[in-house]
């Protein structure tokens, strides 16, 4: 299918070739007939893109703070090829999306094949949403017109926050797509409106559908304009649909306003507020977030879970329902938005020019398709000559881009799928790494008997069954952390694994890093025990990141310090028999990312695991110290290593290196030749279990054995 992305690295807005998505849990498969160019949003990602690299910095300072602490923690060149990977993930266009659905996910009951939908997909020939996400097409609503379904429902959800009444005056400041469809509904709710904006094309049009309109640039004083009307009294609310970088817009629709009126601001403005131009007025100050309640929402946008109506009237697919309803019996009118018609493959006639254009509503055309879209299309081509090592690759999020592949790429291993999802993502690392096929159903590369090697970067909830269906395929899995998320899948892997001659891998790369390999060298095979202190600064991650989420990612103990148990076992030379670990916090039945987990070994070890999430980012990151027969071992962040009592070493440092190519080289030649796993099945098995362990402890209260 083709798809209209951005490259923020080079600037180009381009249409992009990529495999169709599959139908999920929850959402609906929807094949496009129209999409609208939001051209106030899609405007500001084409510039963005555009920008060299001074002015991006300029646009974002937080994000170079960010950078520069990076660069004093990890060393510059991790820091710049973090950088470039995050500047070569293309941008999807579009948010405006109409059609007719073709396949409906399980657990789907409010649409059916063959229903006509508007969404909040992107500009693209199919796209999969969550049903939250997409709203029924009333049957006298024309496919044109619902385009406008989305967009309509921001400016819906800046007039359920500004909650006015029947005859109460309203400024719309900006009447641009958004502005012009926010000033209809606001009449069609028995409001006077008055709207600004210095485009005379607009203003008529507004004057058309009603609205008191005036161009300030004619010489209007607009805070004097709307005390005139008001007879000195002022606006009882002001919605701000503008974009600009000046405080200007905020400044005067505080001066506009009524005593305790109300300010909603839905547009882009720059906000230092004067204190005394609220503070005697006591003004109300509100910024919208989109299309309404549930948006950003996992459970509410990605599962499902709808808010009760009697709690919350107006979610965000109820605010798309609304608009739709509103265009059916006539209060709004659209058609005399559209600018133009301009077919998918023509869709440079819009973004060519997209910074000066004039147009204020821009419709993208779909011809209808009856064949089954395709899930995976060539990028490259190739041919095998015998050998093993072809690989697939189910996933293609960060992790994948900065680090896998580029570790692969210096390996003898040939990729030949990688899958994402969506299918844009993708494609782009297929082009980027030279990788043979782009695909969005993983199932046709467990089906493909070339393929020897399956590595699996997805989400931490999908693993273990993948896993599972790898291995039935006949095929080596390599998994990035964890193997799994409770006993129970643990399981079901090695009830399936027992069966096969297939080995699995799970990304414990740290164990393959040069330093550890050194310090192992100067332990020795496990002979004496050992102390370890081992330190994650994790750094902060927000509650509602899919991570902290059980059911889909364990918790980051799970998720992620299960990378310093096997370090530590590895180092010990032995196997985990008990833990203990205690957290920061007073509810033991919650996850934790600030956390001390004490490991007892066979062999009479120590360790001791601080998984912190509450420290400075701009300190190391992972720091180890062993302790030893009079000996120390320090390890700071991979760039050093210092020794104290050894005889013939003290200290070593080298460019960050946490094991990555080494695991993968080892991976790779495994698979080519055969042989043992690179890491024992029973040390993956005993890791595993140790983090479960972890978080009984914690939720029982005392060291808890491993078995």
């Amino acid at each position: 299918m083709k798809q209209i992305i951005q490259d923020i690295k080079s600037g180009g807005t381009i249409l992009e070739e990529v495999p169709a998505p599959i139908v999920k849990r929850g959402q609906v498969l929807i094949q496009t007939t129209r999409s609208l160019v939001s051209l106030g949003t899609e405007r500001m990602l084409v510039e963005f893109g555009k920008a060299n690299f001074l002015q991006k910095a300029r646009q974002q300072p937080d994000k170079v703070k960010q950078v520069l602490d990076k660069v004093k923690t990890d060393g510059l060149k991790p820091t710049l090829e973090a950088v470039f990977n995050k500047l070569g993930q293309p941008l999807p266009l579009g948010y405006c999306n109409v059609g007719k659905v073709i396949a409906v996910g399980s657990g789907v009951t409010d649409f059916v094949v063959g229903d006509r939908v508007a969404s909040n997909g992107n500009h693209a020939e199919y796209v999969s949403i969550p049903q939250n996400l997409v709203a029924k097409i009333p049957d006298d609503v024309t496919d044109d017109e619902a385009a406008f379904t989305v967009i309509g429902a921001i400016g819906l959800q800046g007039i359920r926050l500004l909650a006015p009444t029947l005859g109460e005056t309203v400024v719309v400041v900006g009447l641009g797509l958004i502005g012009l469809l926010t000033a209809q509904l606001l009449k069609a709710n028995g409001c006077r409106v008055i709207g600004f904006d210095y485009d005379s094309q607009k203003v008529k049009l507004a004057s058309e559908f009603g609205i008191i309109a005036v161009n300030p640039a004619d010489g209007t004083d607009q805070v004097q304009y709307v005390e005139s009307l008001t007879n000195g009294i002022g606006a009882d609310g002001v919605i701000i649909t503008a974009s600009n970088k000046g405080n200007e817009i905020i400044a005067q629709s505080a001066k506009m306003s009524r005593k305790r009126g109300r300010i909603v601001l839905v547009g882009v403005i720059g906000l230092d507020i004067s204190r005394a131009d609220f503070y005697e007025k006591e003004l109300t100050f509100q910024v919208s977030c989109s299309y309404g309640p549930g948006r950003y929402d996992e459970d509410y946008e990605q599962k499902g879970q709808d808010y009760p109506l009697a709690f919350v009237r107006w979610t965000e697919k109820r605010n798309f329902e609304a608009v739709l309803q509103a265009i059916s019996q006539k209060q709004v009118n659209v058609t005399s938005l559209i600018t133009e018609h301009v077919t998918l493959d023509d869709y440079d006639k819009i973004y060519g020019n997209i910074s000066n254009s004039k147009a204020i509503a821009s419709i993208i055309t779909y011809s209808e398709k009856s064949e089954e879209p395709g899930r995976v299309i060539a990028i490259n081509d190739g041919v095998f000559t015998g050998g093993k090592g072809i690989l697939g690759v189910i996933g293609a999020g960060n992790f994948t881009s900065a680090m896998i592949l580029p570790s692969l790429k210096k390996t003898p291993a040939v990729v030949k799928y990688i899958v994402s999802s969506g299918g844009l993502s993708g494609t782009t690392l297929a082009k980027k790494f030279g990788i043979l096929n782009s695909a969005t159903d993983y199932k046709n590369v467990l089906t493909d008997k070339e393929v020897d090697l399956i590595l699996i970067t997805t989400r931490h909830n999908l693993h273990a069954g993948m896993v599972v269906e790898a291995l039935n395929a006949g095929k080596h899995v390599f998994v990035e952390k964890p193997l799994a998320l409770n006993k129970e899948e643990l399981d079901g892997i090695l009830a399936v694994y027992g069966a096969t001659q297939k080995t699995i891998t799970v990304g414990f790369n740290r164990r393959f890093a040069p330093f550890s390999k050194k310090m192992k060298s100067l332990l020795g095979k496990g002979e004496t025990p050992v102390n370890i202190v081992a330190t994650m600064n994790a750094g902060f991650i927000p509650g509602n990141a899919w991570v902290h989420d059980l059911a889909i990612g364990g918790g980051r103990i799970i998720g992620e310090a299960c990378h310093f148990i096997d370090l530590c076992s590895f180092l010990t030379g032995s196997k985990v028999k008990a833990v203990c670990m205690n957290a920061m916090g007073t509810n033991p039945d919650e996850q934790t990312d600030n956390a001390s987990i004490l490991l007892k070994y066979e062999n009479g070890s120590n360790a001791v695991i601080n998984y912190f999430a509450n420290g400075s980012k701009a300190y190391s990151k992972e720091r180890i110290e062993v302790y030893s027969q009079e000996k120390t071992l320090v390890m700071d962040n991979w760039r050093k290593l210092s020794g104290f009592g050894f005889k013939g070493f003290s200290s070593e440092s080298s460019g960050q290196n946490k094991g990555h190519l080494d695991q993968f080289k080892l991976l790779v030649n495994s698979v080519q030749s055969g042989g043992d796993a690179i890491i024992p099945m029973d040390e993956i098995v005993n890791t595993t279990l140790a983090s479960f362990a972890a978080i009984d402890s914690l939720k029982q209260g005392t060291w808890i054995n491993i078995t």
